[in-house]
């Protein structure tokens, strides 16, 4: 979710239809579970929220990624590269080896 945030100020439903496009099934995702998770990362001060009046309906409540979000998402992004570059090279040895059996 701090990709999300990072992008654009959001409130919890707008995350929510945003996480398909990451592979997420819409029916898998537990939407109990997204709001716990928000309101952990902001008692870790990783994303602050605000109410917001609505045209519509009642307020929302918006959240934004904050300094230390941003450091905990390039860690992530960090991390994510790496083990990218290690599956990449698993899976290419393992293509080199079975090329290797069909010669």
């Amino acid at each position: 979710m701090l990709i999300l945030l990072n992008e654009k100020t959001s409130h919890g439903y707008s995350l929510i239809n945003r996480l398909p496009y990451f592979g997420f099934e819409p029916e898998s995702i537990n939407t109990s579970n997204i709001y716990r998770t928000l309101r952990s990362m902001e008692k870790e001060e990783l994303v602050k929220s605000i109410w917001k009046e609505s045209e519509q309906g009642p307020r929302k409540r918006v959240y934004q990624i904050t300094q230390k979000g941003i450091k905990e998402l390039e860690g992530w992004i960090s991390f994510l590269k790496t083990r990218k570059n290690q599956i990449e090279k698993i899976l290419s040895k393992y293509t080199l080896s079975k090329e290797d059996k069909n010669d």
